[in-house]
């Protein structure tokens, strides 16, 4: 898959077949429109082409909403696209100006001009252009004088999944990771950098790798522990994976102030310091609690290592 990090960095080809959208997420529903697009394409030897947006076009227009926070990452996004097959990622900064621009200057200039599209397959409430007056009547409207054909994914084939964003954001926001995942198709992920801590889970006898997300709108599950299975991104261990349990809490047994992602890594010895990892989120064990001591939250972690051993088919 080719990225582009602005509209004006793509040329347009003979006969592109194009999506618009966010894809916060990919989910099963986004999968759907996907999986047309690129039969589209087949059927008429075009190349596939997802315009999206970053910032989220929420950030842009409501920038004093701190809770705005999304299921995947920019680079999480594109590489599930690029997972699905799509041939043509443009990802085009959203501005007040871009979204000022009015549903038949947004057809021309971005649908036409830029890209060359031939085809647009849409979600049935997909919506574009200044105060999202444009739609499927728009399009349809100017295809004929643009020279493009529209085909919308009708509203009962995407209900069928029954999914969206929202559900998924609020899924994932109250620990339910596995109806996250069914939505999802895939297990919801955190990616960051392995930073030191203070080490109070290794003199339990649970050494831990403390995650530190760089971007702030990255969704972060409730409070917990949680059974997951790890991939490790850098290069010197790339492909290598592993299972443990995630913590996400304030830790509160030592008066913990800041919010921690922890992971302990099972059958794992080795120094990752500064490496990335993935952690994928299996299920949900319990909830964040405050022990009457180190002792007692020593014990409670042996039961929590089991439980998700037990989860991930692992030798108790």
């Amino acid at each position: 898959m080719k990225i582009y990090n602005h509209i004006d960095e793509f040329r347009p080809i003979k006969n592109a077949v194009v999506t618009i959208g966010t894809f916060d997420g990919v989910h099963i529903g986004h999968q759907k429109i996907i999986s047309r697009l690129q039969e589209v394409a087949a059927q008429n030897s075009g190349e596939t082409v997802i315009l999206t947006f970053f910032p989220h076009p929420r950030m842009i227009l409501h920038p004093d909403d701190q809770n705005i926070k999304l299921i995947s990452t920019l680079n999480e996004k594109a590489e599930r696209l690029a997972e699905l097959g799509i041939d043509h990622l443009i990802i085009t900064p959203f501005t007040r100006d871009f979204s000022n621009l009015s549903p038949e200057e947004y057809i021309n200039e971005i649908l036409v001009k830029k890209i060359g599209t031939k085809q647009i397959v849409i979600g049935y409430d997909h919506r574009f252009g200044k105060d999202r007056k444009g739609g499927l009547e728009e399009l349809q409207h100017y295809a004929s004088d643009f020279g493009f054909e529209v085909e919308e994914i009708p509203e009962q084939d995407i209900n069928d999944v029954a999914v969206s964003s929202t559900k998924i954001r609020n899924a994932i926001l109250s620990g339910d990771v596995r109806t996250a995942q069914d939505f999802l198709g895939y297990p919801f992920q955190l990616t960051g950098k392995v930073i030191k801590g203070d080490q109070i889970g290794r003199k339990l006898g649970f050494p831990t790798a403390n995650l530190f997300i760089e971007e702030n709108y990255k969704l972060i599950p409730s409070d917990g522990i949680y059974a997951v299975r790890l991939e490790f991104m850098d290069d010197s261990m790339k492909n290598e994976h592993a299972t443990g349990m995630a913590y996400i809490g304030h830790r509160p047994t030592i008066n913990g102030m800041s919010r921690n992602i922890e992971v302990n890594i099972f059958d794992f010895d080795k120094e990752i310091y500064g490496q990335i990892i993935r952690v994928r989120f299996l299920e949900y064990l319990r909830d964040d609690q405050k022990f009457n001591s180190l002792e007692e939250l020593r014990k409670q972690l042996i039961k929590d290592e089991t439980a998700a051993r037990s989860v991930l088919y692992l030798p108790v």
